[in-house]
């Protein structure tokens, strides 16, 4: 079987690199950009920073700032609705996952109009179309929502998140600059990061993982171990650290899927309106452990660029135990809850919520498979 991989055309990294904006707008012969967001980013002038390098040379644009957290499928409408008052060609997408993912979903549909009911893009989509352009500014440390093919968008009405995957989705350009994340405060900064933990690890355990994925995935939980403390301080270089292994840690798991650790959390957040980010930083130390059986060495490979002394060493049960505390312990020093209790989650909703998690599109590539029962059960012992 053939492995697929799939990349941003390109890609810009480091402090100041959203000041190629105007030079990628123009030398792509767009005439007018919808600017996507939320009202915190503009609020907080966040997203000015952007705008005002378009306004410094004259580009048009219209901004809409009405991205909400756990994207809906109104918002999408309402989003898709503004775009196409705006007869905008392209899209710049600034903010974390939520602002990106919805800029993804009004994308596609913008040329491919069949889909206009949001809830047929549910899994892998048939698009016939590339998306409406989009170039991708992340705020936030954490989903890589800049480079993957994936998107989520919340079903209120039936209380659930459902994952899309479609290679038209990614976005053109990516601008990840350090300078759009320090604003994020500690708590923000520990969930995305964790997230982005998450599909580093869950990317290099997945079924479907293989050479170079694992090559990507290895490196970015290394970033990400060594970075992630300094940049929930705030501090620069830490942040700046984090802004690439989550990137890294995304051109991963975008084309290998992911695993139970996403399949559990969708459904916190799509119940309780929980932060995605939050929700699988709640997880991971959990599920790790259930899954660590069926990981071969690869907690080995996690233990050593962890930086866990004598891991080579070590016996296979204990390097496995090791690296599932170092995660524990990362998780606990940043300051994330450990328990979903603490989140809101009540245990009368356990079995529905359950259901939800079996039935995700991330679950099957978890490492160990499951049941509804075993689900329940991992819930209710982070209760």
């Amino acid at each position: 079987m053939a492995n697929r991989m799939i990349l941003n055309e390109t890609s810009y990294f480091g402090k100041g690199a959203i000041e190629n904006v105007p030079t990628e707008f123009k030398a792509r012969g767009f005439k007018k950009a919808a600017v996507i967001t939320d009202k915190d980013l503009v609020k907080f002038e966040v997203a000015t920073k952007v705008t005002k390098l378009l306004d410094e040379v004259g580009i048009d644009y219209t901004l809409y700032d009405g991205i909400v957290p756990n994207p809906t499928i109104q918002n999408v409408k309402d989003g898709l609705a503004f775009v196409k008052e705006a007869q905008a060609d392209c899209i710049i997408a600034i903010g974390g996952g939520s602002p990106i993912d919805t800029a993804k979903a009004i994308a596609i549909i913008a040329t491919n109009p069949e889909f206009s009911d949001v809830i047929s893009l549910e899994g892998v989509a048939d698009t016939k179309n590339p998306c409406l352009p989009i170039l991708a500014v992340p705020t936030t440390s954490g989903t890589a929502a800049e480079v993957t093919i994936n998107y989520v968008i919340t079903d209120e009405e039936n209380h659930r998140k459902f994952v899309c995957v479609d290679p038209h989705d990614i976005p053109l350009v990516a601008f990840v600059d350090s300078d759009m994340m320090m604003g994020m405060p500690k708590s923000l900064a520990a969930a995305t990061g964790m997230d982005a933990m998450t599909h580093a690890i869950e990317g290099f355990i997945t079924k479907g993982a293989w050479e170079m994925t694992d090559m990507l995935h290895i490196k970015a939980i290394e970033i990400i171990g060594r970075s992630l403390r300094d940049s929930v301080n705030g501090d620069q270089a830490g942040r700046e650290a984090m802004a690439l292994g989550q990137y890294i840690a995304g051109m991963g798991f975008s084309n290998v899927g992911l695993g139970l650790v996403h399949g559990m959390a969708h459904p916190l957040s799509a119940w309780y309106n929980i932060p995605h980010g939050v929700a699988c930083a709640s997880l991971l130390p959990t599920i790790m452990k259930y899954n660590k059986d069926f990981t071969g060495e690869k907690y080995r490979e996690i233990a050593i660029v962890l930086g866990i002394e004598v891991a080579e060493t070590m016996s296979l049960e204990d390097v496995r135990d090791a690296a599932c505390q170092a995660i524990d312990q990362l998780s606990k020093d940043v300051g994330i809850p450990a328990t979903i209790s603490e989140l809101g989650v009540k245990e009368e909703d356990i079995p529905a919520i359950a259901k939800d998690a079996l039935n995700d599109v991330c679950t099957p590539g978890n490492p160990r498979d499951t049941t509804l029962e075993e689900i329940i059960e991992l819930y209710r012992s982070l209760m």
